[in-house]
């Protein structure tokens, strides 16, 4: 009698053992980003995961691919999709390949500032999420790569000044290729990857980025001047697919939500700040800052606005979304 209890007993403590095992076991969420090394965007992706491993206890991690080593976003959506990759950080661009929708928020000259970004952001930020989940996708953050700004061989103060320059667009960017069409530009499309060697051969003699993007990849170093002119603000975001979501714990997911949305805040903060000093680096670089356009010549940019509007609603993004977006910005804007 005693040698079958101790055997149940035993049987119990081997059982409990695989069953601690399998709910001990440690979930690797591939990560890719187009972010070099040593930038604030890895820097702080760094801090965010070592976070998620200590409030998890090591079961939920990141293994983070930086630099573009996993291709270009459209790469990366379809790796993810195919299961090779689980999340990323995405730019606009890459945002857009997922849920067209994204893109109302980079309508050309639509915002003035950051708080108006932050206050759009938040008022609109579940209904993105929704929208995401409905692809396949669980939005675990908001970030930005900035106002972007054109670098270019030639000054930039007119929209006839645009007519001289071969601009680099991302290949594929519909929302890239009607504003700059709308500013009298024949943009060239490529990969974002083959932008540094298409700057080197001639093929393009201008981009457009923001300051610290712009920076971070080497790009100011083919330019000459850069505009002050903000044409728009560049999202991001951090995504991770429902599938690989859906594997983790009740409690794991509310952990993997609240971390990222803390750092990724902080990213948010940070990247305004360091946007800031690149445009001093760039200008102690040898790039020349040209000013805004006078008055009446910046109404005619900020005029496209209206035509990119009429010309994607349907086609990129829907009529609610942007009915929503513009009047959350209009509301922003009065309460301020």
């Amino acid at each position: 009698m005693k040698k079958k209890m101790f055997q149940l007993i035993l049987s119990c403590l081997f059982v409990g053992m695989i069953i601690g095992q399998a709910h001990a076991k440690t979930h690797k969420i591939k990560f890719a980003t187009l972010a070099p090394e040593g930038t604030t965007w890895m820097e702080i992706m760094n801090e965010m995961n070592d976070e998620l491993k200590a409030e998890t206890g090591g079961d939920v991690q990141f293994k983070i691919y930086p630099g573009g080593v996993m291709g270009d976003e459209k790469d990366v959506v379809r790796k993810i999709r195919a299961g090779q990759l689980h999340s990323a950080g995405f730019t606009g661009n890459g945002l857009g390949e997922i849920l067209p929708d994204i893109r109302v928020m980079e309508l050309p000259f639509l915002f003035d500032s950051t708080d108006e970004i932050d206050c759009v952001i938040e008022k609109l930020y579940d209904d993105f999420s929704d929208r995401f989940e409905k692809k396949g996708f669980v939005l675990l953050g908001w970030a930005e790569v900035g106002f972007v700004h054109v670098f270019s061989q030639k000054p930039i103060q007119s929209k006839k000044d645009l007519d001289r320059v071969k601009l680099w667009t991302w290949e594929g960017d519909k929302l890239a290729e009607t504003t700059f069409r709308n500013l009298g530009v024949s943009p060239i499309p490529l990969s974002v990857t083959d932008v540094m060697t298409s700057l080197q051969t001639g093929l393009v003699d201008a981009f457009y980025a923001s300051p610290l993007g712009a920076l971070a990849l080497q790009w100011h170093t083919k330019a000459k001047y850069m505009s002050m002119l903000r044409i728009t603000n560049a999202s991001g975001a951090v995504l991770v697919s429902k599938k690989m979501f859906d594997k983790l714990t009740t409690e794991q997911q509310v952990i993997l939500k609240k971390v990222c949305k803390k750092h990724l805040r902080r990213l948010v903060e940070s990247t305004r700040r360091d946007n800031d000093d690149a445009i001093k680096i760039i200008e102690e670089s040898g790039v020349k800052l040209t000013p805004e356009p006078e008055d009446d010549e910046l109404e005619n940019f900020k005029n496209i606005n209206s035509e990119v509007q009429k010309e994607l609603t349907g086609k990129l993004f829907d009529q609610e979304i942007l009915d929503k977006t513009l009047e959350n910005l209009k509301n922003c804007r009065e309460n301020q």
